[in-house]
C-alpha cells in the first residue's frame, strides 16, 4: 500500500514537548484514525528527516517508540510499516451485549465488578419506574487488555438478588436470563464521543482527556418494561462499532412503510430504517473523535 503524500502539519521547533516526541505522536495519530492503515509503508528515515526536517536521532527515537507500543513493524532492508491491529468488532444494532460478541470471536474475555450499590432513582433511571435502583460498575477485558467501562443501572427489588459473584467473569444479560427469567428483546441505543476522566482512563490505560466511545441505552424486556439502562465508555484503539445495514422495503408511496405510531414503548422497526440512521451517526463519530482529537492534542 502506498505512503500517503501528506503526513500533515509540520513539527513545532518552539514547542518544549522535544521532537521525538512530537514525531511519535504525529505519526501514531495518523496510524490510530487510519490516515495510515494496516500495513501502510512508512516513508524512509532519510524521507522523514526532509519531511519534519529534523535530525536522524530524532526520527530513530520515534520509529522507536513506535515499535515498542506495537504499532508499526521494522526491519533491516525493508523500511517500517503500520503493524496489524487487535481489535474488536461490536455489531451495537444487535440485542447481545460486549462479553457475548467478544467471546464469540474466540478471544478470553473477563468481567471485574467495581462496585454493586444500591441508589435512589434519579432523571436518567426514571425510565426503570422503581424508586431505587442498583448500581453496577464493571471493568471488561479482552485477552488481558482493559476494553470498556460499564455502568448498568436496573430496577429494585426486581433485580435485589444479583450479587458480585454472579457477574464476575460473566454476561449481566446471561445472568438476567438464567437467574431471573428476564430477557432482553430491544432497546434504545446512542453512540457519541467524550473526553474521558481521570477515573476512567485509569481503567482503560489512556491518557487523561483522550476521547473515548460512549454507548448509552435502555433495554427492554417483552412486556415493553424498561429493565436497564446503562452506559459504556469503549477504548478507542481497540473496539470497533459495526453496522449491517439493508435497504428498506418500498412502500406504496415508494418512500418506505413508516414508523408505527409513538406508544411510549419501543417500536418494532425495519433492520434497514435502524440501520441507516446508525451508519449516518457512525460516520458523524468519526469526524467528531478526529476533531476532538486534535483539539485535545491542541488546547490554545
Amino acid at each position: 500500500m502506498d505512503t500517503p503524500n501528506d503526513l500533515g502539519r509540520p513539527l513545532n521547533a518552539d514547542s518544549t514537548e522535544p521532537l521525538h516526541l512530537q514525531l511519535r505522536e504525529h505519526l501514531r495519530a495518523q496510524i490510530l484514525n487510519h490516515s495510515l492503515p494496516p500495513g501502510t509503508s512508512l516513508p524512509s528515515e532519510a524521507q522523514l528527516q526532509v519531511r519534519f526536517g529534523v535530525s536522524r536521532s530524532v526520527v530513530r527515537q520515534a520509529l522507536g517508540a513506535l515499535e515498542m507500543d506495537g504499532l508499526i513493524l521494522r526491519g533491516r532492508g525493508r523500511g517500517s510499516t503500520v503493524a496489524p491491529r487487535r481489535e474488536h468488532h461490536r455489531l451495537i444494532h444487535e440485542i447481545s451485549g460486549l462479553s457475548t460478541q467478544v467471546a464469540g470471536t474466540g478471544a478470553s474475555v473477563g468481567t471485574e465488578v467495581l462496585s454493586l450499590t444500591e441508589q435512589p432513582a434519579d432523571a436518567v433511571t426514571a425510565v426503570l419506574g422503581t424508586s431505587q435502583v442498583l448500581s453496577v460498575e464493571r471493568l471488561r477485558s479482552a485477552d488481558g487488555v482493559p476494553i470498556a467501562v460499564i455502568h448498568t443501572w436496573l430496577p429494585l427489588p426486581r433485580f435485589s438478588a444479583l450479587t458480585v459473584g454472579d457477574l464476575t467473569d460473566a454476561s449481566l444479560h446471561a445472568v438476567m436470563k438464567s437467574k431471573f427469567d428476564v430477557g432482553i428483546v430491544s432497546g434504545k441505543r446512542q453512540i457519541r464521543a467524550v473526553p474521558g476522566d481521570e477515573h476512567l482512563m485509569s481503567l482503560l490505560a489512556l491518557k487523561e482527556g483522550s476521547p473515548v466511545l460512549l454507548l448509552e441505552g435502555t433495554s427492554y424486556d417483552a412486556d415493553g418494561n424498561a429493565v436497564e439502562v446503562f452506559s459504556t465508555w469503549h477504548h478507542p484503539d481497540h473496539v470497533v462499532f459495526d453496522i449491517n445495514i439493508q435497504r428498506e422495503p418500498a412502500g406504496s408511496d415508494g418512500t418506505g412503510t413508516g414508523d408505527a405510531p409513538n406508544t411510549g414503548r419501543p417500536r418494532s422497526r425495519h433492520p434497514g430504517q435502524a440501520g441507516d440512521a446508525v451508519a449516518a451517526r457512525a460516520r458523524q463519530l468519526s469526524v467528531e473523535l478526529l476533531q476532538m482529537a486534535d483539539s485535545l492534542e491542541n488546547p490554545g
